[in-house]
């Protein structure tokens, strides 16, 4: 038989004496066919985990609402005006009805407009400090866990004497000392959640510094630089993600708390702590003034934090159960 009768019925490409494809082959198909099945594998886990959790799926069809409500606030508040400046004297103190349905507040602003509109600063005020968190914890977890020694012992005693204050006090005594803003209180609740992701982030890197690929990658002449950001901290990510989208109810709850404190968010800024420490004043003769927004937080809270549950379950291969 020859060659060309071999090529034809087994419908290969031509090689020549070396083995080597000819123009016939196509060597890009299986990395296709393999990228098709790793996204078509992510989705089927993504409607595993719904379908085998509803609570999952609960919380992240609030998430999505949450979401939905901050960026169509314009659209969604019946009174846009009252999310600012806007006054109505002759309105104070209303309790909730169709007009109103969460009622007004002490200036006749619509309260369900309000709250809507507090939704674009707490979610804004939660991505902003995990972010700022994350940027800072990341790399020093990964410079102590990878480089070990001195660096090690540096910044971990450091991420210990700040973890020795409970996070509300910290976050409040910073907030105190910057001044009473916004900005402010999430630079104090920044700097007093970093410590938490570079604990993990130094327990991943003292895992991943003694595997394989990374031993290989230090004999091939890697850099340190390019180890860390490539192999340690990509390789480290899914429990970060995991504890970020717990922590992301606590984080607003904490931002709510300083501003009820009046070191947060200030007048006229529908911040729902600030809704709260305002209301609480009428709280025994107009009891919807402070429900309203508490219960916000209390479902933005729980949002996050059976997405956290999910994300858990969906990253880590341990809890994968078909």
């Amino acid at each position: 038989m020859t060659t060309t009768e071999v090529d034809d019925r087994g419908g290969g490409g031509r090689t020549d004496q070396g083995g080597r494809p000819g123009q016939g082959s196509r060597t890009d198909r299986p990395s296709e066919a393999q990228d098709q099945a790793t996204r078509r594998g992510s989705l089927f886990w993504v409607w595993h985990v719904l379908r085998q959790n509803p609570l999952t799926a609960l919380g992240a069809a609030m998430v999505l609402g949450l979401v939905l409500a901050a960026l169509l606030a314009p659209w969604l508040a019946p009174f846009p005006g009252d999310g600012g400046v806007d006054v109505h004297p002759k309105s104070q103190l209303l309790a909730p009805s169709l007009e109103h349905p969460f009622g007004t507040d002490e200036l006749g602003r619509d309260l369900f407009s309000r709250v809507v509109y507090g939704a674009r600063i707490s979610l804004f005020t939660g991505s902003l400090v995990i972010g700022l968190a994350l940027l800072i914890g990341i790399p020093l977890g990964a410079a102590a866990g990878y480089l070990g020694g001195f660096v090690d012992e540096v910044i971990m005693r450091f991420v210990d004497i700040v973890l020795s204050f409970p996070p509300l006090l910290l976050a409040t005594a910073l907030a105190a000392m910057l001044g009473s803003s916004l900005v402010n209180a999430m630079i104090a609740v920044a700097v007093a959640w970093w410590p938490w992701y570079a604990r993990i982030m130094r327990g991943q890197a003292v895992a991943l510094r003694e595997r394989g690929y990374v031993e290989a990658a230090r004999a091939g002449g890697v850099g340190t630089l390019r180890i860390l950001t490539r192999h340690i901290i990509a390789n480290s990510l899914p429990p970060l993600i995991v504890q970020a989208s717990m922590d992301f109810g606590s984080v607003i709850l904490t931002s709510a708390s300083l501003s009820f404190l009046g070191l947060g968010a200030q007048p006229p800024q529908p911040e729902w702590g600030l809704l709260i420490s305002t209301g609480r004043t009428f709280f025994l003769t107009n009891w919807w003034y402070v429900t309203f927004p508490g219960l916000a937080i209390l479902v933005t809270a729980v949002a996050f934090n059976l997405v956290g549950d999910g994300l858990r379950e969906y990253l880590d291969p341990r809890l994968r159960s078909v």
